[in-house]
């Protein structure tokens, strides 16, 4: 059975919480629907955040030609897990802020994203990549998904329109106030936690790690596969067996029921962790990976012998990803 430790640093999470699927924030702002519109305006492209790029087994190439672009379909939106976290732009995540999340369109640039319920529309700037599911166009910051009425049922229909740099100027609106927004967005009840989109509840895990020589932790054995058999033959070129191997170390990224959820994690994080700015990372961070078991999807990147390596390796991961990681150990 796998355990795992927390890292043993500031950033670390202190409780199991960090093992939620995602959700709302704690406290919800009393003025969110009052959030004005991300104001457009002409940006240089990001040089890391437009080239081609595999996420899920498919390969994206960002449209950087400045043709209009029209999409209609699912938007969904990420919440307090990634909050603070590095997007594609090198920015961090702010979930109050007007932006989003979209697998091709220039980073950055603009788009009005327009309810296909209720004809709300909003204008959001993309600073990231993502959503990875086929069935999803864009990832809406909360507050955006809140003002679209799209946060309690956690999706919805949308159409989506590329602001186009020649149109900034006259596309523009000003900021609206909080009164000035109110005829503009229909009322909608304030979104709060008790609301939130299906989230899964919070996953326990284990935070210890068996002392040495130990065989259990909590009754349960060290490791999960059958015992090998003494008598059995081991070919000449066979590898080691696990155990003779001694204790291996990753650093875990996230941990899900949702195995979707984990492979959508995955490719956000193996898009940062491949782009020029991660050159200085060690090589073995630049590959993230999914293993299963005992219910969970994790995502774990690097294996190491020594301890001391991998908490290393979590310390420059939660630096560069501004993401809390986990040391996780077999």
């Amino acid at each position: 059975m796998a355990v795992v430790l927390l890292a043993a640093c500031a950033s670390a999470p202190k409780q199991p919480g960090f093992y939620r699927e995602d959700g709302p924030p704690d406290r919800v702002p009393p003025d969110l629907l009052a959030t004005p519109d991300a104001v457009p305006r002409d940006e240089p492209p990001n040089p890391n955040a437009n080239r081609p790029y595999v996420a899920l087994g498919r390969t994206y190439v960002p449209d950087t030609s400045g043709a209009p672009f029209h999409q209609r379909g699912i938007a969904s939106w990420y919440g307090r897990q990634f909050q603070g976290n590095r997007t594609a732009s090198g920015e961090p995540y702010d979930m109050f802020a007007m932006t989003a999340a979209h697998p091709t369109l220039p980073i950055p640039s603009y788009a009005r994203v327009t309810s296909a319920r209720d004809g709300r529309s909003v204008i959001v700037r993309i600073n990231d990549r993502g959503p990875f599911l086929r069935d999803r166009v864009i990832d809406l910051s909360y507050v955006a998904a809140a003002r679209l009425g799209l946060a309690s049922a956690g999706s919805g229909e949308v159409q989506i329109e590329r602001i186009l740099p020649g149109r900034i100027a006259r596309s523009t609106p000003a900021a609206p106030s909080a009164a000035a927004a109110a005829p503009t967005t229909p009322a909608s009840p304030p979104v709060a936690p008790s609301v939130a989109p299906p989230a899964e509840p919070p996953v326990a895990v284990a935070l210890a790690v068996a002392p040495p020589g130990s065989e259990t932790l909590a009754g349960v054995p060290a490791t999960g596969q059958p015992q090998p058999d003494p008598n059995a033959r081991i070919a000449a070129n066979d590898p080691p067996p696990a155990a003779a191997l001694g204790p291996r170390w990753s650093v875990q990224l996230g941990a899900f029921k949702v195995a979707m959820n984990a492979e959508a994690l995955r490719d956000r994080l193996a898009l940062l962790l491949t782009s020029p700015e991660a050159s200085g990372l060690p090589a073995e961070l630049h590959t993230p990976r999914i293993e299963r078991q005992a219910g969970l999807s994790r995502v774990l990147i690097g294996e190491a012998t020594e301890r001391a390596v991998a908490l290393q390796w979590s310390r420059l991961l939660e630096r560069y990803l501004a993401r809390p990681t986990a040391l996780f150990v077999r």
